[in-house]
C-alpha cells in the first residue's frame, strides 16, 4: 500500500497539522486508543461495525502520519473486521477515495458526521 511511495512511510508526523492531535500527543492518544478498544472488545460494548468504525475514526483523526492517514486507518479496519471478528472486509463505497469526486464527498461528510458525534452515516459508508 505504501511501498515506494513515501519514504517516511510509518514514522509518525514530525509537525503540527490543522487536523489531528498535537504532534507529541501522538504516540499517548494511539496508546488511549488501543486500551479503549481493547476495552470495546473485550466488553462487546459495541457491535463488530460499529467497534471497528469506531477505531477507524479516531484512528483518523489522531492523524499519525503527514499523508495517507485515511488509507491507513481504512486498511487497519479492514484487518480488523476480517481477522479479528471473521467479516467481511469492507467496501468503502466501491470507490477511489482518494481521488475526488460524489465517493469521497460522501464518505468526508460521514466523517464529519462521526466528528459531531454520529458514527452511523460512517458505519454505512464502509458497509456500501
Amino acid at each position: 500500500m505504501y511501498g515506494n511511495v513515501w519514504a517516511w512511510a510509518g514514522e509518525f508526523r514530525k509537525t503540527n497539522k490543522n487536523i489531528g492531535v498535537d504532534k507529541w500527543q501522538i504516540p499517548t492518544e494511539l496508546r488511549a486508543l488501543l486500551d479503549d478498544v481493547k476495552f470495546w472488545y473485550s466488553n462487546n460494548t459495541y457491535s463488530p461495525d460499529e467497534c471497528t468504525i469506531r477505531f477507524k475514526h479516531r484512528l483518523v483523526s489522531i492523524h499519525c502520519f503527514p499523508n495517507g492517514n485515511g488509507r491507513h486507518s481504512r486498511l487497519i479496519a479492514d484487518i480488523v473486521i476480517e481477522k479479528i471478528y471473521k467479516q467481511l472486509h469492507y467496501s468503502w463505497g466501491a470507490a477511489n477515495l482518494a481521488q475526488q469526486g460524489d465517493q469521497r464527498t460522501t464518505y468526508l461528510n460521514a466523517i464529519r458526521a462521526a466528528d459531531a458525534g454520529d458514527i452511523q452515516p460512517l458505519i454505512n459508508f464502509a458497509r456500501s
